[in-house]
């Protein structure tokens, strides 16, 4: 939080610079994970953090799998039988896709606490497709801009109506 007014302090930004996203007043972007409030102007390496964090995605991915396969094989050491082996690679694999999905959906949309904190399992197992989407996305655009950008565009928006709507003193009207 900022001493100064109360208000959450944004990542590469303060107050009274040209950088600030929200120089007169108003709404203030919303900082995303690794990005900050660069998001709003592309600046401050915001490029190069985007590649960075998309390369840095898929290397755990590829780690992931790496894990997994290990995972794998310590099953067929185990020979428990070709049904446990395929129901675990199906599930990995269902888990993933379904991850992925909601991932990629909650770039765009904001997600229902409640379907989050149900679906917390389902992620974890599909950890892999979450981190293809974040990889995937982060090739785009930084994770969840589209969405923060709506929201702050008409946040902005909405606050110029105010602002304008608003001029003179309203004791000198005449009724």
């Amino acid at each position: 939080m900022s001493a100064a007014n109360g208000s959450p302090e944004t990542t590469g930004t303060t107050a009274g610079t040209p950088a600030d996203p929200a120089p007169g007043g108003g709404p203030r972007p919303e900082p995303i994970r690794f990005f900050g409030t660069t998001w709003v102007r592309h600046e401050g390496g915001y490029t190069a953090r985007r590649l960075g964090l998309a390369a840095g995605a898929l290397v755990l991915t590829a780690a992931a799998c790496l894990v997994l396969r290990i995972a794998y094989q310590g099953l067929q050491i185990a020979e428990i039988g070709s049904f446990v082996t395929v129901l675990v690679v199906v599930m990995f694999a269902v888990c993933s896709a379904l991850a992925f999905g909601h991932t990629w959906g909650a770039f765009t949309t904001r997600p229902d606490p409640d379907r989050q904190a149900s679906l917390r399992g389902l992620l974890a197992i599909g950890f892999l497709g979450s981190l293809l989407a974040y990889a995937v996305r982060c090739l785009v655009e930084a994770p969840g801009e589209k969405l923060h950008r709506t929201e702050y565009e008409a946040a902005r928006t909405q606050y110029e109506k105010r602002t304008t709507r608003r001029s003179g003193n309203p004791k000198k009207r005449r009724r």
